[in-house]
């Protein structure tokens, strides 16, 4: 699946949005991909997510658990695991931190696949990646539908991004007259209270 593929699943779902985002990182961009009018269709998930897989396998092996952060990561997190075979759980904020709980573990050494959504500096895969390791995982890979970073997220371990974008990206105060002059809406969920 090429970057085009990608984007076409997220135009046609009507999620490749335009305007004035408040990202999860804090900062602020003109593109918001809102994945979440991609997953609620299934077809389109198993579409993405089964590509995912195939790039994992390629690039890493076989895996022994999928990995993911709540809430963004859980849909891609499942179906990508779906596909590799392997279990699908997720991590949570705790306290500020990322953290298994709801009875999830992994056994120390596990081959992980950690799974995001769409990554834009990195901040929760690099999170989500020291959660497993603070547990004895192995993170073979930090993977994500899109890496919106051009590939300069660090995300904590070898990235593996379905579709590579660079998106503009800036600090609150460091935004473009154009940007700054339209209503920022803030769509993510980082700041969900659990």
């Amino acid at each position: 699946m090429t970057n085009d593929d990608v984007l076409k699943e997220f135009r046609e779902a009507g999620a490749l949005r335009e305007g004035h985002f408040v990202l999860s990182s804090g900062l602020h961009s003109p593109v918001f991909l809102q994945k979440n009018l991609v997953f609620m269709h299934p077809d389109r998930a198993e579409r993405l997510c089964r590509a995912l897989a195939r790039l994992i396998r390629e690039r890493v092996g076989q895996v022994d658990v999928c990995v993911s952060p709540a809430v963004g990561g859980i849909i891609p997190g499942y179906e990508t695991a779906r596909h590799l075979g392997v279990p699908s759980i997720y991590i949570e904020r705790e306290g500020g931190k990322l953290r298994f709980r709801r009875g999830f573990g992994i056994e120390p050494g596990a081959r992980v696949a950690m799974i995001e959504d769409i990554v834009s500096t990195g901040l929760s895969s690099r999170e989500s990646v020291e959660a497993i390791r603070e547990v004895g995982g192995e993170v073979v890979c930090a993977a994500c539908i899109v890496d919106r970073s051009g590939g300069k997220a660090d995300p904590g371990a070898p990235m593996i991004a379905l579709a590579t974008l660079e998106v503009p990206a800036y600090p609150a105060d460091a935004l473009p007259a154009a940007l700054a002059s339209i209503p920022a809406e803030e769509p993510g969920s980082r700041r969900l209270v659990a």
